[in-house]
């Protein structure tokens, strides 16, 4: 378990003594590491007459990975963000964590973000190059097809201005039967963007440049050193019960209600933790709940 090894003066300073030089440790007392959830893991649970009788430390150290995985994506609190400016190529860079976006947004002079919302009727497709008569043109060494370096579609995408909620308009017979209205994902004037998933960058229309955009994303927690791996002391308890669960759910002859048991203490210990992480306060609650007394115009 972790306990306080430092003074006072060792955690507010740093190791190089001096106030705010970005070498301090902040907070770091919510956190406990990787490798000392697999050490009271094996001490705690592995042994004789205990309810794993033998196992290989790499092994626990394997389902204690794969655990921070998993918890990363639904539980712990582990959305990262990028800032950056977006330049002429109207592109931002995929960072070397990534696994998915949460949300994409680009702050005004304000410094509100402004939500992004994705343009999922486009792409960046592989564009061949043709002759004068529209035959494939290919490699002179090793006679492979020929491929422009972006395609039309993100041309056309990145030239087009979108700074109208909805630039169609409805008029003349031929929308006869057809449904009105704004469409939803159409109905913003912040802009859009796609994900390329050949080239690993998001796109963004033309209105971006110049602009501050901040990628919202998730990682796995696993992009560092294995013993630098940490997690939250919310979620110790059910990476234990994880670890309990996979060994015991890959091992051959082990009882089924053992195997049972311990994917109910499971479930039951996911829940608290993200009860515990939600960080609900009975005041911001009730702020919030204030706002039914409001009478609601039409």
């Amino acid at each position: 378990m972790s306990v306080i090894n430092q003074t006072d003066e060792q955690y507010y300073l740093g190791p190089d003594g001096q106030w705010d030089s970005w070498d301090e440790d902040y907070g770091a007392y919510q956190f406990t590491s990787i490798k000392d959830i697999v050490n009271n893991f094996i001490v705690a649970y592995v042994g004789e007459g205990k309810i794993i009788s033998k196992i290989k430390r790499t092994d626990v150290a394997f389902h204690a990975q794969r655990c921070l995985q998993e918890f990363s994506y639904d539980i712990l609190p582990s959305v990262k963000s990028q800032e950056i400016e977006i330049g002429p190529s109207l592109n931002f860079v995929l960072p070397k964590d990534y696994v998915n976006y949460v949300k994409i947004t680009w702050v005004d002079n304000s410094g509100i973000e402004r939500v992004i919302y994705p343009a999922i009727k486009t792409s960046n497709p592989p564009s061949i190059l043709q002759d004068s008569k529209y035959e494939y043109l290919f490699d002179e060494q090793n006679r492979e097809i020929l491929l422009a370096e972006q395609s039309k579609t993100k041309e056309s995408f990145q030239a087009s201005p979108r700074n109208t909620p909805n630039n169609s308009s409805i008029t003349g017979s031929s929308r006869i039967g057809r449904r009105y209205g704004l469409t939803p994902e159409r109905a913003q004037a912040n802009g859009v963007f796609y994900i390329d998933p050949i080239a690993n960058v998001i796109n963004f229309d033309s209105s971006f440049v110049g602009r501050i955009v901040t990628l919202k994303y998730i990682s796995d927690g696993l992009g560092g050193d294995d013993e630098d791996l940490t997690v939250h002391k919310f979620a110790e308890e059910a990476m234990y019960k994880y670890i309990a669960h996979a060994i015991l759910a890959t091992r051959a002859n082990t009882p089924e209600y053992l195997v049972s048991r311990y994917k109910r203490e499971l479930a039951a210990a996911r829940r608290n933790t993200k009860i515990r992480l939600s960080n609900i306060k009975i005041e911001e609650i009730a702020q919030v709940m204030r706002n039914k007394s409001k009478i609601i115009k039409h």
